[in-house]
């Protein structure tokens, strides 16, 4: 018989509520959620569900008001090495070259110049940015941008990827794009990557997993395996099944919402 795989990440009973009680805004509400080594795991769901409060609960930056919350059976305390995080700004140094920007954690870590020499020029071919390496982030796209950005998080070797709406400002094209590189990156490396998301097709798209959060307070509405191999062909009538599924129970949860808090959404 084979050893049951420990949760990388353990969420239990997590609540989060921002303000002062009684009055305060209850963010997230008993939170229960296991990912495994290896998950590809998309939280979706309404704006004002909690995903990013989730993910930077996660992330170290904004701890639970209750409930545990361990990475790696440890409590998180902080944000840590272990676990790297792209945003939807990208937040690059303008005044540094898409090279400088890769080596940056390296050189605050105090890795050694040739180890971060190889460290970045893999990168930077594996991202297909080598001929870009001398370039400022004010002279790319936005698509080249936020590949910098994942490349940046790379070069640190976190074991797990922590990814807020990293391609929601893109085209479609650039966005779809991206999407093949990461899961490319994300099949031959072994990351573990929770994603977040308002496009059911990005989530259908990337996920082995998708955990639909209720709108405020944000609780685990349902958590739903894709078992569809990859790549994944969005016109298929397999994957189609599963977006109407999960678009039914992300439009219950939009059907909460005001008319002002419903333009936030986004159904792709």
């Amino acid at each position: 018989m084979e050893a049951e795989v420990k949760p990388l990440v353990r969420a239990a009973g997590v609540n989060k509520i921002f303000g002062a009680e009684p009055g305060g805004v209850v963010a997230l509400k008993d939170i229960d959620l296991e990912i495994r080594p290896g998950e590809f795991v998309c939280l979706l769901g309404p704006s004002g569900c909690g995903k990013s409060t989730l993910l930077n609960a996660i992330a170290g930056f904004s701890l639970p008001t209750s409930g545990t919350l361990e990475v790696s059976d440890k409590p998180v305390t902080a944000p840590g090495p272990d676990r790297g995080m792209v945003f939807q700004e990208y937040a690059l140094f303008p005044w540094m070259t898409v090279e400088a920007n890769v080596a940056f954690g390296l050189e605050i870590r105090g890795t050694g110049k040739d180890q971060i020499a190889r460290i970045v020029n893999e990168l930077l071919d594996m991202l297909g940015l080598k001929e870009f390496r001398h370039r400022f982030p004010k002279d790319l796209s936005g698509g080249m941008r936020q590949r910098v950005a994942i490349a940046r998080v790379l070069a640190l070797d976190p074991p797990i990827m922590l990814m807020d709406e990293p391609f929601g400002a893109l085209d479609a094209l650039t966005r779809r794009s991206l999407q093949d590189e990461l899961l490319r990156i994300w099949r031959s490396v072994g990351k573990t990557i929770v994603f977040v998301t308002h496009s059911i097709e990005e989530a259908v798209y990337l996920g082995s997993r998708v955990v639909i959060l209720t709108y405020r307070p944000g609780t685990i509405k349902k958590d739903v395996a894709i078992d569809l191999p990859y790549p994944r062909d969005s016109n298929s009538v397999e994957f189609n099944a599963i977006k109407k599924e999960l678009a039914s129970l992300v439009h219950a949860e939009h059907d909460r919402f005001t008319l002002d808090e419903r333009k936030g959404l986004t159904l792709d």
